[in-house]
This record gives structure tokens, sequence and C-alpha cells, in this order.
């Protein structure tokens, strides 16, 4: 089990460090010139080269490789030597602050969205995707199914879009004032308010999931099912709830996690479109904003805080699917 997991742990570290490497390249390739978009417009050439400088922009890409990983030149032009002390990411060329800073600052909108989405469409899916095995192929089965391809087709901005505009737009006009247009307010603050603004986001996020997973619930325990376990407990006389829920549905945890680890993983990455349409200011419109902007340290940090939620949620999944393996053996 240490060996597993100290080869996974070895996986990741490639893995992240490869992320990087590509990320870094393709700002380079993607911004040629930043120092260009950072001056002014009517900014002469000396100027532009000035300020290449003070960002250590004039080196080799190997050179401000190194810089970003290890430590190089600060802000405003002041060298801080080769391996002094990591400048957080980089610093952001538009704000002049370490990214690192940036994207803790939005981690808990983003947390917020992700953490909530996951409890509501898990739970949605796995009491519908069960409830569903009940009678293969009747009534609520299709139903169910007839449902979750209908969500499936939807993608998320549409389905964003139109919750913003009846559950804000037009209960507004109708005089009920239920959900906000967009923004965040702190679980700190308000609990309350901190629902109120995230049940849209929240809504638009299951709907897509709900789809998905219901169909993987489903499958799952029907595969199950046919094991000799379960037709064991129901020779004992278990009902149907228990047989289900205490036999059928531990048993095909396996794929649900995956699936959960993978589309979690995403979404806490960053959910560009959700942030964008309900005005979250999260990691993911900070990666949209930077993008737009040439701002290529913040691209590369939120492309490598993606990886590594990523890689560390994936992993994380694997090793508990494989503890629980090995208990039923």
């Amino acid at each position: 089990m240490t060996r597993s997991i100290g080869v996974r742990a070895l996986r990741m570290l490639l893995t992240i460090l490869l992320v990087t490497l590509v990320a870094f390249l393709l700002t380079k390739v993607a911004y040629a010139n930043p120092a260009r978009s950072l001056a002014p417009e009517n900014a002469s050439p000396e100027t532009v080269a000035q300020i290449a400088a003070s960002l250590g922009l004039d080196e080799p890409w190997w050179v401000q490789l190194r810089y970003f990983l290890f430590g190089g030149p600060a802000i405003k032009g002041v060298r801080t030597g080769l391996f002094t002390v990591p400048p957080s990411l980089g610093y952001s060329f538009r704000e002049q602050r370490p990214v690192l800073d940036l994207i803790l600052e939005k981690i808990p909108v983003t947390a917020s969205l992700a953490i909530g989405a996951l409890v509501i469409w898990m739970t949605i899916s796995i009491l519908s995707g069960v409830l569903a095995t009940r009678r293969p192929q009747g009534l609520f089965d299709r139903a169910s199914s007839t449902v979750s391809y209908a969500l499936l087709s939807l993608p998320v901005f549409v389905t964003g879009v139109l919750l913003l505009y009846f559950g804000y737009y037009r209960l507004t006009l109708a005089g009920i004032d239920v959900f906000p247009s967009g923004g965040y307010v702190p679980l700190t603050e308000s609990p309350g308010q901190w629902a109120r603004h995230l049940v849209l986001p929240w809504l638009t996020l299951v709907l897509y999931e709900v789809g998905v997973f219901q169909r993987v619930v489903r499958g799952a325990v029907l595969d199950v099912s046919s094991y000799d376990f379960i037709r064991t407990a129901r020779a004992k006389g278990a009902g149907w709830w228990r047989v289900s829920f205490g036999h059928a549905l531990p048993g095909a945890l396996t794929p649900i996690l995956t699936l959960a680890g993978i589309e979690f993983a995403s979404i806490l990455g960053g959910a560009i479109v959700t942030e964008q349409i309900f005005g979250l200011d999260g990691v993911g419109r900070l990666a949209v904003r930077a993008a737009l902007t040439g701002d290529g340290p913040v691209v590369i940090g939120c492309t490598l805080f993606a990886a590594v939620v990523f890689v560390v949620i994936t992993a994380a999944v694997d090793i508990v699917i494989d503890v629980r393996a090995r208990r039923a053996r």
C-alpha cells in the first residue's frame, strides 16, 4: 500500500511539472510580447523594453521558467536572485501581486459552488438512480431516463441563462425578490445570503450533473443486483430498501465515486461558464480575465491550480477505492 501511494505521488508530481511546462510554453506562444500590451498605447520602444526588463521578459524562456519556479525578478525591476524565496507562482502583470494570493482569494467562491453542487447532485442522483432500479423499464425508470437525456442535451450556459432569466429577471418583474442576479456573500458573513446567492449557480451545475449521474447510478446498481450476495440478502427476507441502499448501492460505489471525483475536481478547478454567468468572482473567472488581458503568470497559476486539484482528488478517490477493494477480499 505504501509503495502504491509513493508511485502515485511520483506520478502526480510528474504530471504537475508537465502541465506547468506546457502551460508556460503556450503562454509564451499566445502572448509573444506582453510588455507591449502592458505599456501605454503610445509608448516608445524604449519604454516597452524597460517594462520587459523589469518583469524579466527579456530573458530566454528557460530562464523565465526558472524564475517562475524558484524565484527571480520581482515587480518594479528589483532583481532578487535566482534561488531566493519563490514569488508565489510568479507575479500578476496587471495586479502586481503574487499569483498565489490572487488564487487563494478566489478559492472560497469556487469551493462553495463546487461542494454545494456536489452534495445536491449526488443526493438527487443516488435517490432517483436507485429508485429507477426497483422496476426497470417501468414508469419511473422511463420518466427519469427521459429527463436525464433532456438535461444532458442542454449546455451549461443555456441552463444558466434560462435560470437567470426566469429565477431572477421574471420573478423580479413580478415583484418576487427571491434570488439575486449574481455576486457572492461569504459564508462567515451571512449563511442565509451565502446560500441565496448560490442557489441558481448550484442548480445550473446540478441539472447537468444529475443527467449524467442518475444513469450511472442506475446502471451500476443494476449490475450489482445480479451478484450472489444480493440474492442471498433477498433470500434472507431483506426488504427492497435494505437490499438496494444497504447492499447494492455500497457494492456499486466504485464507478460512482470515480466519476464524482473527476467531475468535482473539474468544477473545483474552475467552473468558468457558471462563474461568468452569475458574476461569481472565483478561480474560473480569474482565469478568463487573465487570458483576455494577457496576464500570463495568472493563466499559468490557474492552470497549475486546476491540475493540482485534479490529480490530488482523483488520486484520493483511487486510494479510497483500493482500500475498499482490499477490505472486500
